[in-house]
């Protein structure tokens, strides 16, 4: 009998108890999903706005491409409703694919108040491409949409029925520290990250 076979006979001698089992998962309270969505997006490096009214987003979305110096165009995707906001002449719109030195706007399908994150549930006319390809990226989300946890957005996505071919999670603007442990953002989307909350 070698050394090996002596570990393992002592290792099955050895009297067998049941492990207790863990206590259920329960996930932490959400009093205000908006206010915490709106810390936790920060705390991301993602410039948060809370909007009254669905009317001000042209107005908002002008004074932040103006406060990069940026042109006042915006692209969208094809057929978004967001299309149907009195955009001008405050800004043009262009349907065509961003690039990186564009600025894109978004309709978030969800928001999760726990970690700050936008959902994108990917379509025909919105890939799941689009979010990686502006150098700026501003977010339309609805207040109603926002859910205190990821597992409370997966149930919405069962309830509705067929899943979306991607669903992307994005929490802030893309970043590595891959290299030298330096932060570098703008690794693989948008280098910004600018979101509006709308509560109606």
């Amino acid at each position: 009998m070698n050394a090996r076979d002596i570990i393992l006979d002592s290792i099955r001698a050895r009297p067998r108890r049941n492990a207790p089992e863990p206590p259920v998962y329960k996930a932490p309270a959400v009093n205000d999903a908006v206010a915490v969505f709106s810390q936790r997006a920060k705390i991301a490096i993602a410039d948060v706005q809370i909007l009254e009214r669905s009317e001000d987003v042209p107005r908002v979305v002008a004074e932040l491409l103006r406060a990069r110096n940026m042109a006042a165009r915006l692209h969208l995707p094809v057929q978004s409703e967001l299309g149907d906001f009195a955009w001008q002449p405050a800004v043009d719109i262009d349907y065509t694919p961003p690039g990186p030195d564009d600025a894109a706007l978004a309709l978030a399908a969800a928001g999760i108040a726990e970690t700050g994150t936008l959902v994108y549930a990917s379509t025909v006319d919105s890939p799941a491409s689009w979010h990686f390809r502006p150098g700026f990226e501003i977010a339309v989300l609805y207040a109603s949409d926002i859910v205190a946890h990821l597992e409370d957005v997966l149930v919405q996505v069962k309830a509705a029925g067929a899943m979306p071919s991607t669903l992307n999670l994005v929490t802030g603007p893309s970043r590595t520290a891959d290299i030298e442990q330096t932060l570098e953002l703008g690794a693989h989307g948008p280098k910004e990250l600018a979101i509006l909350i709308v509560r109606d």
